[in-house]
């Protein structure tokens, strides 16, 4: 079983980051195949206004679950570089200061999540038709924090030794679990919304398990009580790189929220037009997050080996494969996209109509824009693997400001149309702050004389 665990400081790049990248895709698909599945059973069997509380409800909800992945993956940096520099007594004293540390973090951001989920769904406006929908669904989320916590940092300390395939298995099966568990909860127990939110939680329950179930049967992290200690010299060192992650993370979705307080204006048919091509986004970018996944790992993994040289040629690899594939996903969006929103839409045939019209408009532009969104995941990655979280965080706020600037001042002037680009806008934005910022941290390491000479 230790045979999944990777050694990234050595082989060609390319072949590595792609045979490490694919497992995480395949098991992003999944994960994505359960979230589509909710949006499909919630539109089909609930209706358009139980669409739309799900579109009302998502920014709120990726925000907090942001929090908790952001500091999950900060935590894993660290964990990838002791490994990349084989110090694992050291590592095992990592992982076990930062399950000390996801625990509090969990309690604290489960805490804060059910005290604002109505406030803050009041002030974005979301229509009362709506509104308590949209606050079930929250609550219910927001009460499985810590299974979303655990998953995360289970699967972050798996990446970080190189293992891309052990999440996928438990995705795959996690997955199952969610598309059964809907079709009971919300056809046949008539749970509703809050059906389809407990059905992801159990899932998510599934998928930690069997992280966990691998991660302890890893020899080199048989941890001893003495691994769980809050060190304060490790525990700032690890907030320092989960933090500005989770704030990142954080900042993205309030300029979300932004948005989607200008998308309520326009009534509850576009919100669940923006709805449905807002649940196909995680189908656009499952390549580029796993492509970052595995960037996060094998900077980390070569910088802890002194490899800056490895590092550069690793991005130019994972470049192209990042363009290629999003022309690919671009390609299959334009031609069958249509075909696909249509899964998640109900309603009388005017309201479908208008409805998919709407879903296919934002579809199509964010589609043929795909190759900004890849660069963004790639090079951010790459950055957030070298140990700068700061810099990564900076080009959240550069998205922040972009996604809330578009979406408010292009829809006064350009009405629904405008709000669509406010997407885009906000890659841009971010790419803007990450590729300067990227080549001027690479300088910086090259003249501290990281690097080692390059293989033959």
């Amino acid at each position: 079983m230790a045979a999944r665990i990777r050694n990234m400081t050595e082989g060609k790049p390319l072949p590595l980051i792609l045979s490490f990248a694919l497992p995480l895709m395949i098991g992003n698909i999944f994960q994505q195949l359960y979230t589509v599945v909710d949006t499909m059973v919630v539109g089909k069997a609930l209706g358009v206004g139980a669409l739309a509380a799900l579109g009302a409800s998502d920014w709120l909800n990726w925000l907090v679950m942001g929090l908790v992945q952001g500091m999950a993956q900060g935590f894993a940096i660290l964990m990838a570089q002791e490994f990349g520099a084989k110090r694992y007594a050291m590592l095992r004293r990592v992982v076990g200061c930062s399950g000390i540390l996801a625990i509090v973090s969990s309690i604290v951001v489960l805490a804060a999540a059910q005290g604002i989920a109505r406030p803050v769904l009041l002030l974005l406006g979301t229509p009362d038709a709506i509104l308590g929908d949209a606050l079930l669904y929250l609550r219910v989320m927001f009460f499985g924090i810590p299974i979303v916590m655990a998953y995360n940092l289970f699967a972050c300390i798996l990446r970080s030794l190189g293992d891309g395939k052990t999440p996928l298995y438990a995705m795959v099966v996690a997955a199952i679990v969610n598309i059964l568990l809907d079709l009971l909860f919300v056809l046949v127990f008539h749970w509703g919304i809050a059906g389809a939110a407990a059905a992801t939680l159990v899932a998510q329950l599934v998928s930690s398990l069997f992280c966990l179930w691998y991660l302890m049967k890893l020899d080199i992290l048989k941890l001893h009580r003495g691994d769980f200690r809050v060190e304060p010299a490790m525990a700032r060192q690890l907030l320092l790189l989960g933090a500005p992650m989770a704030f990142q993370n954080a900042i993205i979705c309030v300029g979300g929220m932004i948005v989607q307080f200008v998308v309520n204006g326009f009534g509850v048919l576009f919100i669940a037009g923006f709805t449905a091509t807002n649940k196909l986004y995680g189908i656009l970018e499952v390549a580029a997050t796993s492509y970052g996944y595995a960037m996060i790992t094998y900077v980390g993994q070569n910088l802890g080996a002194a490899r800056l040289d490895r590092i550069r040629s690793g991005m130019r690899a994972a470049l192209f494969i990042g363009f290629l594939t999003s022309l690919v996903i671009m390609a299959f969006m334009l031609l069958f996209g249509r075909g696909i929103l249509s899964l998640f839409i109900s309603g009388t045939p005017e309201e479908a109509a208008e409805t998919l019209a709407i879903a296919f408009r934002y579809l199509a532009i964010m589609s043929v824009c795909l190759p900004i969104l890849y660069v963004l995941h790639i090079v951010r990655s790459a950055i957030q693997g070298l140990g700068n979280t700061v810099l990564p965080m900076l080009s959240g706020v550069a998205e922040f400001v972009m996604r809330a600037a578009a979406a408010i001042l292009l829809s006064a002037l350009f009405g629904e149309t405008g709000i669509f680009f406010a997407e885009v806008l906000a890659w841009a934005g971010a790419d803007a702050v990450l590729i300067p910022g990227y080549l001027h941290t690479m300088r910086v390491f090259a003249r501290r004389g990281v690097s080692l000479p390059e293989e033959a």
